[in-house]
């Protein structure tokens, strides 16, 4: 082995198992959905009730009172949608459990256009009312209160940020922004946050007015930026100090596709499931500020954790070739996606390109008998086929069924849509009494998931997992 870089032919690859290795599993939070929204719905009410209670209904009493109790309502919500926010960062594992990351991803970008929204409502209503107040134009007291009001200025700068964030949290710019720049601007949510703080900690009427509501208010941040910091920071420092992560091999898989094997002390220890993701970052002088999410792609064993990476742009390619030895800073483990998720006893699993990675773990892991684990492999040619000796294997140790449907979509050898609910129904006829897990392309998940829904799948049946890189 050269240090850099080997191929299959000279180095052991993952042994698949008929029975995956019993490791620790992940903490299961006593917490349910239900207990996240009631909580939620209990800190909305507190906030009107404090708005209430020190004196906001007297300023219902004028058009301009009006203008100006909208907008502190909107600012005291913006700001609670915006620690909730710095929760579904923190990547906490409890919401993780309840939710899966998909949900999560999906609120913190709702949550946080609900945010900005609100937060620009307060500086529109919060003007006029002023403006009509003293018998100004809303313009002419715009500029009085940019020029002349504490801190103002400094919350014009937090909305300017949180418009960067969220421009680049739409979808048709995060899909032209690379990772690195759309992860650096999202950096700058924590700065809008101070601001926007600091702001409301010296003109904010609860805490001008009200010395109960400023310790709620502190008591919110507190708990939502320690969150963050112990979910986000702490945890993964504590695990990568414990583990001592590094790089233990790096095998060829297919062309532009290679695993990346990571080794470390007492492995055996860490929780972790098949189906699974942490974020790496790299101890090198062009990795270390960098993190990308990427599965697990063979069952936990205790001896090290495999990451199978397509090459998609000039840093998964470098990642292809990174040296051996290179220490790894993980976080995690994340994701719901996960044999804990199952509720029949039988299961079929739906990949589609490098979508398998997670899927094949689970392949390993997932209790199995005769029939009651059926793989469908999507790719679009055979060079994309990525683990088919260890599928295959994997298959016949464990009783499993794989349909492999290669060939470009509507040429001679397949259909226009391979997955459609008629084929899937066709490759397995027992689909509604299984749990489906799909991961995959977007596109081809969108299919498959409104394919799943046609057939009348409960959703409680379906698992998924946007593989992004």
């Amino acid at each position: 082995m050269d240090g850099s870089y080997t191929t299959r032919s000279n180095v052991r690859a993952a042994s698949p198992a008929r029975k995956a290795r019993r490791l620790p599993a992940p903490r299961v939070w006593p917490v349910t959905a239900n207990d996240f929204y009631a909580i939620l719905g209990g800190v909305a009410f507190l906030i009107i009730a404090m708005w209430v209670r020190h004196g906001g209904l007297n300023e219902l009493r004028t058009t301009s009172g009006i203008f100006t109790a909208a907008g502190e309502i909107s600012a005291l919500y913006g700001t609670y949608l915006v620690l909730i926010q710095l929760i579904l960062m923190s990547r906490s594992p409890w919401l993780d459990q309840v939710f899966g990351q998909d949900r999560i991803t999906d609120a913190h970008r709702w949550v946080g256009f609900g945010a900005i929204w609100l937060l620009v409502a307060h500086a529109v209503l919060t003007t006029v009312g002023y403006a009509m107040g003293i018998g100004t134009s809303p313009v002419d007291e715009f500029f009085t209160l940019l020029t002349t009001y504490p801190y103002v200025l400094w919350s014009a700068v937090a909305l300017l940020l949180f418009f960067a964030v969220g421009i680049s949290s739409v979808r048709a710019v995060r899909r032209k922004a690379s990772y690195e720049t759309w992860y650096a601007i999202h950096l700058y949510t924590y700065l809008a946050i101070a601001l926007g703080f600091l702001h409301q900690l010296f003109v904010g009427v609860d805490f001008t007015t009200d010395q109960v509501a400023s310790l709620f208010w502190i008591a919110l941040y507190v708990i939502s930026f320690g969150t963050l910091a112990v979910f986000r920071f702490g945890q993964p420092i504590a695990m990568t100090w414990r583990h001592r992560f590094r790089v233990a091999n790096v095998v060829e898989e297919a062309p532009g596709v290679a695993s990346l094997y990571l080794g470390g002390r007492e492995l055996d220890q860490l929780p972790v499931r098949a189906g699974q993701w942490f974020r790496l970052r790299f101890m090198t002088s062009q990795g270390w500020f960098r993190a990308h999410p990427f599965s697990i792609s063979a069952a936990p064993n205790g001896k090290y954790l495999r990451f199978t990476i397509k090459e998609l742009g000039d840093y998964t390619k470098v990642l292809q070739r990174i040296p051996v030895g290179t220490g790894v800073f993980l976080e995690g483990p994340y994701g719901a996606f996960t044999g804990a998720a199952r509720t029949k006893a039988r299961v079929l699993l739906v990949a589609g390109g490098i979508g398998i990675t997670p899927l094949r773990a689970l392949l390993e892991e997932l209790p199995a008998s005769r029939g009651n684990l059926t793989l469908i492999y999507r790719a679009s040619g055979p060079e994309e086929v990525v683990f088919r000796r260890e599928i295959d294997e994997l298959a016949s140790l464990r009783g499993a069924t794989v349909h492999y449907l290669v060939g470009r979509r509507g040429s001679r050898e397949m259909p226009a849509d391979p997955l459609d609910p008629r084929s899937l129904r066709r490759l397995v006829p027992d689909i509604q009494d299984r749990d489906i897990y799909v991961c995959g392309p977007t596109g081809m998940m969108t299919r498959v998931l409104s394919g799943l829904r046609w057939l009348r799948i409960p959703d409680k049946q379906i698992h998924y997992e946007r593989f992004a890189f």
